[in-house]
């Protein structure tokens, strides 16, 4: 192992990661807006300023409103007048130093005690991402830009080093020190989990056995009058620092070409430190918008297929396909391409180019399904069911039968029942019955934030105490399952984890890359579940540095600020 590499896992394992907790809380009032810019001097040298006054290489604007909205709120725009590796170097490092208080924090609540006792485990995590980025920085350096696909994925690398010089720049006292490696980390934060499967080790937060509450539905309205897209993130509530961001990135497709790339304005739900979205959900100036939700891996075998030559982390080869592919096919072409086989997910990808309200909708190429495990991706053209049926939902099952039978998913039914079926696990059902009630995006945000566990048939729980569960729901609220209850699948118990939050978009909205939002852990059906407070939830003494105490926010479209 190289020093390099020790110093990180010292440092994930020192008490001098943490920090006072008075330095962490202290942020500026809310909603207020900063505008900085990258300003290139004669020598290149990139400086963050806060006026215009040089050679302009990009700029950022950054709102602060978690406590009012419960979104921050990021716009990133680059001049195509410089070269690429410039403007993702500028993007990174103008988002590094606006943001750095928030990484700082999210560091603090998300990954503060990750290595605790677990020396060996982070060790090894250490090993396989530095062998890993040097396999795919060598391909960058063989490539040298002439390559499409892998000048995408040095840029990707590029904004990285950005990212983490700006939070070095805006660096304060109390704050802690992160290494390049920390962010790296933060943007693999997912993978983590089947690198750990794939060591055969236990991960410092594993989820619950059969966990995954992340759910999506694609609305066709009658006469198609109008297409909906909307994804719900199931996570654990220290993570809801989020942000709203824009990219607006004039990167060409190689080095060699004058052609803009396709995906040059990407907005998306996220995080601080993180350069893609994790949720994932992509609205793209390609016409494309994409989202997923995770499938498990329950055979074991599957993991001597993760391997660090050879491979590319998800979120780099979400955000190349995200920027190159010009339709559906295309990016799961590109995605596919060097399967990591962690972050294991079911893609959706609706092409809104071939939409038009009122007309007659294309046979083909208008949305596409991708799942992945380790060792085998799988795509289809689904646009004919999906016409057929009006909708097609996503609940963390896979749904290609080459994808489910590998993954042990099959097994999983015959051993446990339906609860782990594509067809009949209960947000498929609810899914099933309640599309139907969706006429517009009001409508559709109420059906992504539905919740009535104690009194849906569908959300019952066979063999459970009480005889339901939160889980069971198109927002989960597993806090507020019973703590000392039975259930037979851990995923159906308490935990303080759920739907954090819901977004919906329409062709109208979509146009203009543009998405509804809300943040926070549902009410649920009419309310009936009552408000998620810190301080009177069970959950208290988790570390939530940084986020409001009480989540009662409103749906809000946000405006960017740079429209055109």
């Amino acid at each position: 192992m190289s020093v390099k590499n020790i110093a990180v896992v010292a440092f994930l394992m020192s008490s001098a990661a943490i920090v006072t907790l008075s330095k962490l809380s202290s942020r500026d009032g809310d909603d207020s807006n900063k505008i900085f810019y990258a300003i290139a001097d004669d020598d290149n040298n990139i400086r963050i300023r806060h006026t215009e006054d040089g050679r302009f290489v990009g700029k950022a604007s950054y709102t602060r409103s978690i406590n009012v909205t419960g979104w921050d709120y990021l716009e990133i725009l680059t001049s195509i007048k410089v070269d690429d590796a410039t403007q993702a170097y500028a993007a990174g490092l103008l988002e590094g130093f606006v943001t750095a208080e928030l990484i700082n924090t999210y560091w603090h609540n998300i990954f503060q005690n990750f290595c605790d006792d677990r020396a060996d485990l982070c060790v090894k995590l250490g090993e396989y991402l530095q062998t890993n980025k040097n396999w795919v920085m060598s391909q960058v350096t063989e490539k040298n830009g002439s390559d499409a696909y892998w000048h995408q994925v040095g840029l990707m690398y590029k904004q990285l080093d950005g990212l983490y010089d700006g939070y070095k720049l805006n660096t304060k006292e109390g704050m802690q020190s992160l290494t390049w490696e920390h962010f790296f980390w933060m943007n693999v934060q997912e993978d983590l989990f089947n690198l750990c499967d794939a060591f055969n080790s236990s991960h410092p937060r594993k989820k619950p056995f059969g966990a995954g509450s992340c759910s999506v539905l694609i609305k066709l309205l009658p006469e198609s009058k109008e297409l909906f897209f909307s994804h719900v993130t199931g996570n654990r509530y220290e993570t809801m620092l989020r942000i709203q961001k824009r990219y607006r990135l004039n990167y060409k497709e190689s080095k060699s070409s004058y052609q803009l790339v396709l995906g040059h304005d990407i907005t998306f739900s996220s995080y601080p430190g993180f350069l893609y979205s994790m949720d994932d959900f992509y609205l793209i100036s390609s016409g494309l918008a994409v989202t997923e939700t995770t499938i498990s891996v329950y055979n074991p075998q599957l993991w001597s297929n993760v391997q660090p030559v050879g491979q590319v982390m998800v979120f780099i080869r979400a955000m190349v396909a995200n920027r190159l592919a010009s339709d559906g096919l295309a990016w799961t072409k590109l995605f596919k391409q060097h399967n990591s086989g962690t972050y294991n997910n079911q893609w959706l990808v609706i092409n809104y180019s071939l939409f038009r309200p009122g007309r007659k909708l294309p046979r083909r190429g208008l949305l596409y399904v991708l799942e992945q495990i380790p060792g085998l991706v799988e795509t289809r053209d689904v646009t004919e069911s999906f016409q057929k049926q009006t909708y097609w939902a996503s609940y963390n099952v896979p749904f290609l039968k080459a994808i489910s039978e590998a993954s042990g998913q099959d097994d999983m039914v015959k051993r446990y029942g339906n609860w782990f079926s594509y067809r009949d696990t209960p947000r498929a059902r609810i899914f099933a019955r309640d599309h139907v009630g969706v006429t517009d995006m009001p409508s559709m945000l109420r059906l992504m934030r539905s919740n009535d566990f104690r009194n849906d048939p569908e959300s019952r729980c066979e063999f459970c105490a009480p005889p339901y569960s939160a889980e069971n729901a198109i927002s989960s609220r597993n806090d507020l399952n019973d703590k000392d209850g039975v259930y037979p699948i851990e995923a159906l118990g308490y935990s303080n984890q759920g739907a954090i939050d819901a977004k919906v978009t329409s062709y109208i909205t979509f146009k203009r890359l543009k998405f509804l939002a809300i943040s926070g852990p549902t009410w649920g059906t009419g309310g009936r579940l009552g408000g998620f407070c810190w301080s009177k939830s069970r959950a208290a003494n988790v570390s939530h540095v940084g986020l409001p105490d009480c989540w009662n926010f409103t749906p809000k479209l946000h405006k960017w600020q740079w429209q055109n």
